[in-house]
């Protein structure tokens, strides 16, 4: 805890797919003992959320300190959502030792760090640090995310939603706001662009705002935590497009996106679901696909994450000896997607 006896808060924002659940889950593995609570904002499945980052293995992962916000992008569900779930926490009888906080995708960080100045938590709560992850496989290809076509999906199914930023404005929003970028996907930027890069990121930071290069979003609770930023209190060096703006009404249509999970027992090889899940992602223009995995003689869960046609999987800590060894993936596209034939390419694989 900070010298002013506040609880310290780490907000992490960056595009769908970046890599911020990645991150997070690396940064409890590496708490060394300190008692966190996480605000979950991101959009999909809540249930596969939840179950991606837990299990660490410790007390700091407790299932009751992980918090998830469903209502909408939570730089506007301040009021509704934010400060209550903030209130909660802090009036616990044993409050955590830092909050951590992972936004939408489409969040503007800077209104969420206004809200901690809330009379609520202002005197309860510091602002430790804004982290930005940025896709950097994305940025070498000229692009801001993996995936547009999600992002907009995204955009689309949020009700709540009540600004209209285009892409390159939300990607200045996000590291312009932040103490700490990390560059993340670094080992998928082909050589020799690693420093463009970096130079095409650090245009649009703050003075002395870092970049830090990670693959697989491997970055030490050392390093992301401790920053002592106090950003409440320091609003006017973060440039955001929406200082002068007013509320704006938009209209949202979030019949356009869909998203379901698919459930099936154990796989006899990572190798085997990939060979299965490609044909699939291609032929139904799958945007997002995540989850965890039971393989056959395996001791261990498997993690998935597929953005697009780009798989990634790893495996994350042991079955526990009273858990059903179970699959379980969401799937997220553009509505009018053939739910029962994914269902039956995945399940009868």
């Amino acid at each position: 805890m900070p010298q002013t006896g506040k609880i310290p808060a780490t907000v992490i924002t960056g595009f769908l797919g970046a890599g911020k659940s990645t991150l997070i889950r690396h940064l409890l593995e590496t708490a060394n003992g300190r008692r966190l609570a996480l605000i979950i904002n991101e959009f999909g499945d809540i249930g596969v959320d939840r179950e991606l980052l837990r299990g660490c293995g410790d007390e700091t992962c407790r299932d009751e300190d992980i918090v998830e916000l469903t209502n909408g992008c939570i730089c506007c569900t301040v009021a509704d959502d934010f400060v209550p779930t903030m209130e909660a926490l802090l009036n616990r009888a044993e409050p955590p030792d830092h909050i951590i906080i992972e936004t939408s995708g489409l969040a503007l960080p800077k209104p969420l760090v206004r809200a901690f100045n809330w009379p609520e938590i202002r005197t309860r709560v510091t602002v430790d640090g804004v982290i930005a992850v940025v896709d950097g496989a994305a940025v070498a290809d000229g692009r801001f995310a993996d995936d547009h076509d999600l992002l907009n999906a995204q955009r689309m199914a949020d009700p709540n939603l009540d600004h209209e930023s285009p892409m390159e404005e939300l990607f200045e929003e996000q590291v312009q706001c932040a103490d700490l970028v990390i560059l993340n996907k670094a080992e998928l930027i082909p050589d020799g662009l690693r420093k463009k890069v970096e130079d095409d990121v650090a245009r649009h930071l703050r003075t002395a705002v870092r970049v830090v290069p990670s693959s697989f979003g491997r970055i030490d609770a050392a390093v992301l935590l401790g920053l002592g930023a106090a950003a409440e209190d320091d609003l006017d060096s973060r440039p955001s497009h929406h200082d002068t703006e007013g509320e704006d009404e938009h209209d949202h249509h979030h019949d356009d996106f869909v998203t379901f999970d698919v459930h099936f027992g154990e796989i006899p090889s990572p190798e085997h679901l990939m060979k299965t899940l490609a044909p699939v992602i291609a032929e139904h223009d799958i945007l997002r696909i995540k989850g965890f995995v039971a393989v056959a003689g395996k001791p261990m869960r498997l993690i998935l994450q597929g953005v697009g046609a780009r798989l990634q999987h790893y495996y994350d800590r042991d079955w526990a000896g009273n858990e059903a060894r179970k699959s379980c993936l969401v799937v997220i596209g553009q509505q009018g997607l053939d739910t029962a034939a994914i269902r039956t390419a995945i399940e009868g694989r």
